[in-house]
């Protein structure tokens, strides 16, 4: 059980990512001090919104330079942390052309390198690792070996490797070591957040979100003729930075937490976007397994992909996380809604 003093500066890595923009949002809404790390200083475009968030006046942000590849380098910024939200790791699941070098290698090695690095620091106390639910489980297939048709913080993904699902594999390769490294000393803890798929408004204009480019497809008319069946975990964006939080400051969090809210599909987006935007291009039904498995390789997925994935429903139990932090979600519609009026706002989105 530890307790982490708000007075000490938090380090969040990766602070300009989709996610991680939130968690140092949040942080300096509460009048904290983070220390933030981007891979290049200079190319203060990328995070000029973590500067316009810290004009409010509470908190205060101070920016380092760290890469994930590179051992010690996030040191500087570690010093006199005693919390780090370790969320850097990159997010690809198609055209992924060396799965080693994009995937596993920034998420394994990043890891080590951070965790490394907190062993290196005596002021550090607790980490909080930005894992996922692919982590829990590969393939949406795998639901059917579950022994009560639900995922739960008990599972591992046992099924994906370099050459099927290297996303997913890349997060199960990274959460264990960090469980392995936080096994081998007794100073610091360890709390993971495994996020379902992630929706809400970004804080950045950047496009190269996986969630956005979703959203940015599903309202072109890219899918009108219908989306691939199969319900999966979400969850918004504001609800997971702050399971983080809440997993970095409450004294008696302690392992894996399911952070998903509702299981819906690409069409009960479609169709919750519709309510409010009915001039939008929307997909208005499934598209045949059979259709979307023929044109995989044309997008970027792999046959074995769509046979796995199309047509199975997600089932989850997230009743840990509510009874280990307390925490409770934003609706889906709200979520949803939320993220599209972002998404027009800032002229991604173009309504007629």
């Amino acid at each position: 059980m530890k307790t982490i003093d708000k007075t000490k500066p938090v380090l969040v890595t990766g602070a300009t990512g989709y996610l991680a923009s939130w968690v140092v949002k949040q942080l300096l809404d509460d009048g904290l001090t983070v220390h933030g790390t981007v891979r290049d200083k200079t190319k203060t475009e990328k995070f000029e919104h973590l500067l316009n968030a810290e004009k409010q006046p509470k908190g205060k942000l101070i920016i380092f330079e760290a890469d994930l590849l590179e051992p010690g380098s996030f040191e500087p910024a570690m010093q006199n942390c005693e919390l780090v939200i370790h969320t850097a790791s990159p997010f690809q699941i198609s055209g992924i052309k060396d799965a080693q070098k994009e995937l596993i290698e920034p998420a394994l090695q990043g890891t080590k390198n951070v965790l490394d690095s907190v062993n290196n620091t005596a002021s550090v106390k607790r980490v909080v690792l930005t894992s996922s639910m692919v982590a829990i489980y590969g393939d949406a297939c795998d639901i059917l070996t579950t022994e009560d048709g639900v995922f739960t913080e008990n599972h591992w993904n046992k099924t994906s490797s370099v050459t099927h699902q290297p996303y997913p594999y890349s997060k199960t390769l990274a959460e264990k070591e960090a469980w392995k490294m936080a096994g081998e000393q007794d100073r610091w803890d360890l709390n993971v957040i495994n996020p379902g798929f992630i929706l809400g408004p970004s804080l950045s204009k950047r496009t190269d979100s996986t969630s956005i480019n979703l959203i940015l497809q599903l309202t072109s008319g890219k899918f009108k003729t219908g989306v691939p069946a199969g319900a999966h975990g979400n969850v918004d964006v504001r609800d997971v930075a702050k399971a983080h939080i809440l997993a970095g400051f409450t004294s008696t969090a302690s392992g894996r937490h399911i952070t998903a809210a509702h299981e819906a599909d690409f069409l009960e987006m479609a169709n919750i976007i519709r309510k409010k935007y009915p001039s939008l291009p929307l997909p208005k039904g499934y598209v045949p397994k059979w259709l979307f498995k023929l044109i995989a390789p044309a997008i970027g997925f792999t046959r074995k992909y769509v046979k796995n994935n199309v047509g199975y429903d997600v089932k989850f139990d997230n009743s840990y996380i509510k009874k280990d932090l307390g925490i409770e979600f934003i609706p889906f519609e709200k979520t949803i809604i939320d993220f599209v009026d972002q998404l027009i706002k800032d002229g991604l989105i173009k309504i007629k």
